[in-house]
């Protein structure tokens, strides 16, 4: 597994964990209902959660609760643009979260590293949009549906099947667009189109998902499976995500996306201090962070 991710101004080390902190710059999230809804607030968060920790920041100008609805264009590039401004000069990779072809553009000509695509550049002028800018990271997920009617009725024969033959067919679409793997991770969506079951099982088999020969970018945080497993609601799933953020990286991930940073770093860093870090084939051999 490729230990190295390329985005437009950071070669990051996957050799260690990473985390990737959530900056909601909506007035609907569903984990976090709008605290960070304008543009000074969304920044402070941003230099918040370096404070405690993150590696990555993703910023996201649209809720993708089960049920929303997506923002007009200019709304979207309103809310994002001026955090992707103040956040490229934090020092660290900036990655966002967005599907459309005019906002990839607008933010990475603002030196945001790292386009995080719920919807696997599936829209049009998506996939040209990222090719266009030869060094910029991706992230590549799963979704089955539209937030708006994901949850309604979710199919599988093999969830574990289906969902690594559409990311396996998603990443041979932009290999065939001129990115390069170095660029490029993968991510199962979990509770994007998925009961509580889909997400279970996915997540009892993640591994599988290696073959993909890509490293895997995992978000768990608060999601509503963690609620059903422990009966806990929203605001008292501190644990539980922390939780399934190691529990993911002993299946794989390399990198976890969470709202919580300081709580996951510092379990991150007694998970890796026990040798429970590496990567999964060389925890197979014994291997051990150093």
């Amino acid at each position: 597994m490729p230990m190295l991710w390329q985005t437009s101004r950071h070669l990051i080390d996957l050799g260690t964990p990473r985390v990737m902190g959530i900056v909601n710059v909506t007035p609907d999230s569903f984990s976090d209902g709008g605290h960070h809804a304008t543009t000074s607030a969304a920044c402070a968060h941003a230099e918040r959660l370096l404070e405690e920790g993150a590696d990555i920041l993703d910023i996201g100008g649209e809720s993708t609760r089960p049920g929303s609805q997506p923002p007009t264009l200019a709304e979207e590039i309103e809310r994002v643009v001026p955090v992707v401004r103040h956040a490229v000069t934090l020092g660290v990779p900036v990655s966002v979260d967005t599907s459309r072809p005019e906002v990839i553009d607008a933010v990475l000509a603002e030196g945001a590293d790292i386009v995080n695509d719920i919807r696997a550049l599936l829209l049009p002028g998506a996939l040209d949009a990222v090719a266009r800018h030869p060094r910029a990271g991706l992230c590549l997920m799963h979704m089955q549906g539209e937030p708006a009617t994901m949850q309604q009725a979710p199919r599988y024969a093999d969830v574990t099947a289906e969902v690594a033959s559409f990311l396996a067919s998603r990443l041979q679409a932009a290999l065939s667009a001129g990115v390069g793997p170095e660029r490029i991770v993968l991510d199962p969506g979990y509770g994007f189109g998925k009961t509580h079951e889909h997400n279970l099982t996915l997540f009892r088999q993640q591994g599988a998902l290696l073959s993909l020969g890509r490293p895997l970018l995992v978000g768990w945080s608060r999601k509503g499976t963690l609620g059903q497993v422990t009966g806990r609601p929203l605001g008292e799933r501190l644990t539980a995500s922390v939780a399934a953020a190691l529990a993911a990286v002993a299946h794989g991930a390399r990198i976890v996306r969470v709202h919580d940073v300081a709580a996951t770093v510092d379990a991150l860093k007694v998970w890796c201090a026990a040798g429970l870090g590496a990567p999964q084939q060389e925890q197979n051999q014994g291997a051990r962070i150093p």
